[in-house]
């Protein structure tokens, strides 16, 4: 009788310790709702923002933008410029080592920096100016110039669209314009991806890196100490708002990266749940250079005059506490905003769209306008573009698709007739819209511009001008300059700022304001 009530015992006090062990493990998991689901891993092939937070995860950076938009060490422990401003040496911090234990060198670094001169646009500007580079040691290299250029630090500090991250020199050595696939995603950074986890369309898993040294700095934006406060994250694809704030309010999720405004109310109310800002910005729309009828720059002024912001926002954002009227390229409140060269545009001036169209000899060519259902905050607006646009005498055609689909459909210069596009429009973080250089749809080079593929002479000379510049006023000249340059060949389109409102559960905590959503210094009681 003794033995038996001692092994019920010892079974109950088991089954307690699973029990306990389970609860333990649950508190450790953060479940997540994104802005998006994830198909694409390589953050220098895609500009999606969910592949951005995707590299901030699993990758890190040799130097990041802090709070304040100041360049600090993050995997480098320290840089120098020589006097003439042509060599930049970078020595890198102790204990960097890649997910599969071996260490990181300085070999990693250069070639991590060659690929992204390949293909991203800063890196892309950056790239002519660049002599060589030199191994020093396993931990020490150097970039060395032909010429001066104001903007290194700013273009390897690159935190969004396609952020400047360090790969495997074996990683990095994948040509810049193939994705790399999941077994090739080995980072240093907080967190490992979890290749074998990962089922599209369903969910990503990432880990804590046991082995992720942080900096001793507190975190400040992309830079500091990135510490890892949860040992799993899952991000979960549920495409339906709806579905994913009632998962959040039953505590079946434990945050949604974007509430729709109409949406928030069953948020607000809810005692269990914090409601915070994870991002600002500004909509933008880009027309296809290549094709017609925005081959035809006359099309395509008509077409800025004919778009009017404040519909479009009311549309999208429907609520004035989160949207706003901005005729700037560069974000309102920064120090380079400016409405110079707008008047006119981007107000629905039906009348005056129509006859500028009449003018331009516009042939009923129809404008192909794809858009993602699946994105709240994007999906609104095609079907408001076609309105305004069909006022003005245009012919649109919708096409409606999920956002990566849309992604690779953007990325293809085909002709209309074959799969192509004629105008697209989407979002910009604010921290992407502060300048000519930083912002990726701003390239009118003719050899490397895309998505759009604009090419425009002068464009580029007032944004080569602007990476000489070293003063903050001679950089709102140029900024200016550019600006005024943009209404009159129509190579960016703005279309407004937002704010964006997501929500988690009140058991999570930042422990720093985080500048987009990153998921280090989060914990979870």
């Amino acid at each position: 009788m003794q033995a038996r009530f001692t092994r019920v015992m010892a079974a109950l006090a088991l089954v307690a310790g699973l029990s306990a062990f389970s609860g333990l493990v649950q508190a450790q998991t953060l479940k997540v709702v994104m802005h998006s689901d994830i198909k694409v891993l390589d953050p220098l092939v895609s500009t999606q923002y969910i592949v951005r937070n995707h590299g901030h995860m699993v990758w890190d950076q040799l130097v990041a933008f802090d709070e304040k938009n100041e360049v600090r060490p993050q995997m480098a422990s320290r840089w120098t410029v020589s006097a003439d401003k042509l060599v930049y040496t970078f020595v890198l911090r102790d204990g960097l080592e890649w997910h599969d234990g071996t260490p990181v060198t300085s070999d990693d670094c250069i070639a991590s920096i060659k690929r992204f001169v390949q293909r991203d646009p800063s890196g892309l500007r950056l790239a002519p100016s660049i002599a060589g580079f030199e191994g020093v040691d396993a931990k020490t290299f150097r970039l060395k110039l032909k010429e001066p250029y104001a903007l290194v630090l700013e273009t390897l500090a690159k935190p969004s669209l396609s952020p400047m991250l360090i790969m495997p020199k074996r990683v990095a050595e994948t040509p810049a314009s193939e994705p790399i696939g999941p077994e090739k995603v080995i980072g240093s950074g907080p967190f490992i991806f979890k290749a074998d986890e990962w089922k599209p369309g369903e969910k990503v898993v990432y880990v804590r890196n046991p082995k992720y040294k942080p900096r001793a700095e507190p975190p400040s934006g992309f830079a500091g100490g990135k510490v890892a406060m949860v040992e799993r994250i899952e991000w979960l694809a549920i495409p339906d708002a709806q579905t994913a704030v009632s998962a959040l309010t039953r505590g079946e999720v434990d945050m949604v990266e974007i509430v729709p405004t109409d949406l928030l109310p069953l948020v607000e109310k809810d005692k269990a749940i914090t409601v915070l800002p994870f991002s600002s910005g500004q909509y933008f729309g880009r027309m296809n250079w290549a094709f017609p009828p925005f081959d035809n720059v006359k099309v395509r002024q008509a077409a800025m005059v004919a778009l009017n912001q404040e519909q479009i926002l009311k549309g999208v954002i429907g609520d004035p506490r989160y949207y706003k009227v901005c005729k700037s390229m560069y974000f309102c409140g920064s120090q380079l905003a400016t409405d110079a060269g707008s008047a006119g545009f981007f107000q629905g001036d039906v009348k005056r769209a129509q006859q500028m169209l009449k003018d331009a000899g516009y042939d009923g060519t129809p404008v192909v306008i794809p858009y993602p259902t699946d994105l709240p905050t994007l999906a609104p607006l095609g079907p408001l573009a076609k309105q305004q646009l069909e006022r003005a005498g245009f012919k649109v055609q919708l096409a409606p698709m999920d956002w990566q689909s849309m992604g690779a459909r953007l990325r293809k210069k085909d002709k209309i007739a074959d799969g192509g596009w004629s105008f697209f429009m989407s979002f910009y973080d604010a921290r992407d819209a502060l300048d000519p250089i930083g912002r990726t749809v701003l390239n009118a080079n003719c050899k490397t511009s895309f998505l759009g593929w604009p090419c425009d002479d002068k464009f580029e000379f007032l944004r080569n001008a602007y990476t000489r510049a070293d003063t903050l006023e001679a950089k709102r000249d140029i900024a200016r300059e550019v600006q005024e340059r943009n209404t009159e060949v129509g190579v960016f389109v703005p279309l407004g700022e937002a704010r964006f409102v997501g929500a988690m559960n009140r058991k999570l905590e930042y422990t720093f304001k985080a500048p987009i959503t990153v998921f280090w210094g989060l914990k979870k009681s």
